[in-house]
């Protein structure tokens, strides 16, 4: 994140033009806000994020919803949220790079039938394992991913 792109103590009328200027160019904004006058710019931001005990008008405008009041369960959404994208990545990683192993073997006839299900079987049980290790991940630090993956 760049320092210089928050915004914080910007008047009610000037948030949606606040999140226009930075998202000008492909930027991407996240706003987060919890009253009637947050609605307008959560709708406009990229991602909006609504504090949960804040009104229904901010919740209903927003793409994320907290359920606590607590300003570091916004810094855990945004870390859940990479973490999940580095876990989605590196199931794509082993599911295709095993596929692409297996695929050529089994259509040249060099893999048995039987053995090739059973290789796309493990493949499954593979992504759904690692997806698993996920519950692991604790979003008070960073999620870890190899790094020849990134």
């Amino acid at each position: 994140m760049d320092p210089t792109s928050v915004r914080a103590g910007v008047l009610p009328e000037d948030k949606s033009d606040a999140l226009n200027d930075i998202q000008q160019g492909g930027r991407k904004a996240m706003m987060v806000g919890d009253g009637v006058n947050d609605a307008p710019a959560l709708a406009t931001a990229y991602v909006g994020t609504a504090i949960g005990s804040g009104t229904d008008v901010a919740i209903e405008a927003a793409d994320v919803t907290l359920m606590r009041d607590d300003p570091l369960d916004v810094v855990k959404a945004i870390r859940i949220s990479d973490g999940t994208l580095q876990k989605i990545k590196q199931n794509l990683f082993w599911a295709l790079g095993y596929n692409t192993a297996m695929i050529p073997l089994a259509s040249l006839g060099l893999l048995q039938p039987v053995l090739a299900a059973a290789a796309m079987a493990f493949s499954s049980v593979s992504v759904l394992s690692n997806s698993l290790l996920f519950r692991r991940y604790t979003p008070d630090h960073d999620y870890e991913l190899l790094d020849f993956l990134r």
